[in-house]
């Protein structure tokens, strides 16, 4: 155990956490760095306990054990919350282990709280066990670090498409290399109608509809039905082979966006409903032993288009696709979803274009026309049918009448439905103009449609020269089409197909440059108005004609407009196909010839052969088997066309009862959305009306507040201002009384003052007297006299005193009085703040 080269692991268990808080759209990790590695734990849900049963390991020797032992290198454990959507990260807490501690012994996990925790007020914490294994032993399959399975947040590369060994390859060749199957199951489809915008015209709208998806870049189309009121088609199943390892190829699934599966007809998609492949993750399936499956009927939402007119439709009338989705390693077998259906047919992904609605031609091409200029004779043909790769007919060739003949037979070489129609398509190139391509050009067009027999392009001649802001009329631009089609496949193919004109310019000494093309959308001419005339036979037919300026749109680059072009179209529908499937017999071809054999030419019959032997010659056999078999074939053809009439009437009726049950259909979602509305009606008149009683009800309660605090203003007013009144002659009252004895002490020390000053008279004249009587009275008289003049002087000092004294008191009193008078006058001003506040409250109530 103490060799250099012995190696060791120290390994990390992160087992759970506790007393964390729920937060949706968000994922714990938890992230360990040591020795320059960092590891972290698969993300987790972000829940009050969450489940990480991860083990991190390094691997180390026992030296640099030892030597991170001695700097006491730690091992920090961050635990991180990452936002699903935006893959935000933010930090919760970590956590520091001491390498010291550890040893070989394994021991229980411990609880250890997050360190400067975001979540301060739950303390959260974490379930770790760190012990140190050895890996001296040369295991088939060693833990390293740098070894670990790919974790979901890292970027797995793209798939790359083996086809020629048959298997996509998701993540590198050298360790992915088992093989699975990934299965996608389009089982069933209810309440489709519910996906009809109220703008489609059901009659002019491709009747063909099919479900789209994108599997592993390959895109995905079902069989089409033809009917969205229970749609009747087999479960298909579309399965790739894919060569991954379970661990990436698990990260590719969760990475993936949800699996989107488009409900389309013709070129547009009316919705599509979304099945998340993380699901196959989140399914706890063991791979390597069972296969993952996500099954179920999901909700088909419309597009933004038909968006405004959609309403909440309730869960049982809403249109949802059965789809079935499956993950299994190959080898190991897998049951069939359980929808109700046919049995699943396992079919190969069939690549179509980048567009998912593209239109499918209508037509085959037809034989091949030698005509390559302007038709003079107009020749008869049927396009193709859209169903079968065959055509309905070619041209129509027939053999000229014998001139020595009598009897004229003619042998059509081909069959004609007895339902189609003769149709005279004519189309007039008028003018071109506004030629704006930065040259004199001159100009030829050229288009080719192959529904009208002839797959050689029209060109006009000669080349005309257009300029800019001229108008050119086009030479020898009128062309007519003569041909036999059923009346609603010429109908589809018309809405399918426009007719594409190039305009080129022609130049004697280089090839052709294409200026641009022009789209002539031939479905006008089936809404254009109709006039009846009257045909070669006397029978009346219908005529339909349609004229329009359109853009010539540039050829390279951006689509600009480079011209306008003048056409008129034309349709003459002159009725049903008079050419019928005529079989002739091998008796019948080798007789009739021997009806003219005898005789001389020009000669009549009856001019060989004896009136009386008539009956018994060969000829007159020959007739009557001609006549009696003529008479068969109008059996047969009258009974042939009493079937086709009773076939065509029934599809006709059967036509006519499936758009009566759209129709209904139609009518019933409307109901239900007239129903929902007027509920919604209903409600929202009910919450006005209930609305309006509040708002009467709240009225009348500010009316009474208002007259309440009116009169509680009023009678605050009336209080304030008799208190006020109060106070104010309480305050004029004590201010007169005090004055009064101010005036009372006036007079009083103003009587004093007088009476002092008599005295003060009356003394000194005394004293004026006792001086003169000074020389005749005694000593002790005049001290007696002396004495009581002293004793008078103190008491008139003590007066004079008491008056002194009087005199500050009644000025404090004055001052009191006077401050008094100055509270009053704050508390008036105070008041008359209070008033001015309950005018302007007045007034905001009753605004």
């Amino acid at each position: 155990m103490g060799s250099k080269a012995e190696q060791l692991l120290v390994v990390l268990s992160v087992v759970e956490g506790r007393q964390f808080p729920r937060r949706p759209r968000h994922e714990l990790v938890v992230q360990a760095k040591f020795d320059g590695e960092q590891l972290a734990t698969d993300p987790v849900e972000h829940i009050e306990q969450p489940q990480f049963c991860t083990e991190l390991a390094w691997e180390l020797d026992r030296k640099t054990l030892q030597q991170h032992r001695l700097q006491r290198t730690p091992i920090k454990v961050q635990c991180f919350a990452v936002n699903s959507a935006t893959s935000a990260r933010e930090l919760v807490g970590y956590i520091i282990l001491d390498l010291r501690s550890v040893q070989e012994v394994k021991k229980a996990p411990k609880w250890h709280p997050l360190l400067n925790s975001k979540y301060t007020k739950l303390k959260p914490a974490i379930l770790l066990s760190l012990v140190l294994e050895n890996d001296s032993k040369e295991a088939p399959e060693q833990v390293k670090a740098k070894d670990a399975p790919r974790r979901q947040g890292e970027t797995i590369e793209d798939v790359v498409l083996r086809e020629d060994e048959g298997y996509h390859q998701i993540g590198p060749p050298d360790c992915c290399t088992d093989f699975f199957v990934l299965s996608v199951t389009v089982a069933f489809a209810t309440n489709l109608e519910q996906l009809i915008p109220c703008t489609m015209r059901l009659s002019l709208e491709s009747p063909h509809f099919f479900f789209y998806y994108t599997l592993l870049g390959n895109d995905i189309t079902s069989e089409p039905f033809e009917t969205l009121i229970s749609p009747s088609f087999e479960p298909e199943r579309a399965s790739v082979r894919v060569r991954s390892s379970v661990q990436v190829f698990r990260a590719y699934l969760s990475q993936q966006p949800n699996l989107q599966i488009h409900l389309c007809c013709g070129n547009s998609s009316l919705g599509s409903a979304e099945i998340p492949l993380a699901n196959l993750v989140k399914a706890g399936v063991d791979l390597e032993k069972q296969p993952a499956t996500v099954e179920g009927a999901f909700v088909l939402v419309p597009l933004s288009e038909a968006k405004h007119n959609q309403l909440s439709i309730p869960a049982d009338l809403q249109p949802k696709v059965g789809v079935s989705i499956t993950v299994r390693r190959e080898g190991i077998d897998t049951e069939s979803p359980r929808f109700p259906g046919s049995p699943v047919g396992e079919q190969k992904p069939r690549p179509v274009s980048p567009s998912c609605c593209s239109p499918i031609p209508l037509v085959h091409p037809p034989t091949e026309s030698k005509s390559n200029n302007f038709l003079e004779h107009p020749e008869l043909a049927l396009p193709t049918s859209p169903g079968t790769g065959d055509s309905l007919a070619t041209q129509i060739q027939t053999e000229p009448e014998p001139p020595t003949s009598s009897v004229g037979i003619s042998l059509p070489k081909i069959s004609i439905p007895a339902s189609a129609h003769h149709y005279y398509f004519s189309m007039d190139l008028r003018s071109i103009q506004g030629m704006d391509v930065g040259f004199s050009a001159k100009c030829i067009l050229r288009y080719s449609y192959q529904f009208f027999g002839n797959v050689s392009p029209i060109t006009t001649c000669p080349p005309v020269e257009v300029k800019k802001n001229v108008e050119v009329l086009l030479p020898k631009s009128y062309c007519a089409f003569e041909f036999a089609a059923l009346p609603h496949q010429m109908q589809e193919t018309f809405l399918r197909m426009p007719l594409v004109v190039e305009v080129l310019h022609r130049d004697a000494n280089a090839e052709d440059l294409l200026l641009g093309t022009a789209s002539v959308q031939l479905s006008h001419l089936l809404t254009a108005e109709k006039t009846r005339f009257v045909g070669q036979f006397g029978q009346e037919h219908w005529k339909q004609s349609f004229s329009e300026t359109i853009p010539v749109v540039r050829a390279r680059g951006p689509n600009d407009k480079v011209a306008d072009l003048n056409y008129v179209t034309t349709l003459e529908d002159l009725g049903l196909v008079r050419v019928q499937d005529v079989l002739v017999s091998e008796s019948m071809q080798s007789d009739v010839p021997m009806l003219f054999s005898d005789g001389a030419p020009g000669q009549p019959p009856s001019a060989v052969v004896a009136p009386t032997e008539l009956r018994e010659t060969m000829e007159y056999k020959v007739a009557m088997e001609l006549e009696a078999w003529k008479e068969l074939q109008e059996d047969l053809f009258d009974s042939q066309l009493k079937q086709k009439e009773l076939r065509h009437m029934q599809e006709l009726l059967e036509e006519t009862r499936r758009r009566d049950r759209e129709r209904e259909a139609l009518v019933k979602k409307k109901e239900v959305e007239y129903t929902l509305l007027e509920e919604q009606v209903q409600k929202t008149l009910a919450d006005l009306e209930k609305r309006e009683k509040q708002l009467a009800h709240a009225e009348m309660e500010m009316q009474r507040l208002q007259k309440e605090l009116k009169a509680k203003h009023e009678l605050s007013m009336r209080e304030v201002q008799e208190s006020s009144r109060r106070l104010r002659e309480d305050c004029l009252h004590q201010v007169e009384l005090e004055r009064s004895k101010v005036r009372l002490l006036e007079e009083e020390r103003s009587r004093l003052q007088q009476q002092a000053d008599t005295k003060y008279k009356q003394l000194e004249k005394e004293f004026q007297l006792y001086r003169e009587q000074q020389n005749t009275k005694p000593e002790v008289r005049l001290q007696s006299e002396i004495n009581l003049l002293s004793l008078e002087k103190v008491e008139l000092e003590r007066k004079l005193e008491s008056t002194t004294k009087s005199k500050l008191h009644y000025k404090q009193q004055w001052g009191r009085a006077l401050k008094e008078l100055a509270r009053f006058k704050q508390v008036r001003s105070a008041t008359q703040q209070l008033l001015s506040r309950c005018r302007i409250h007045r007034v905001l109530l009753e605004t």
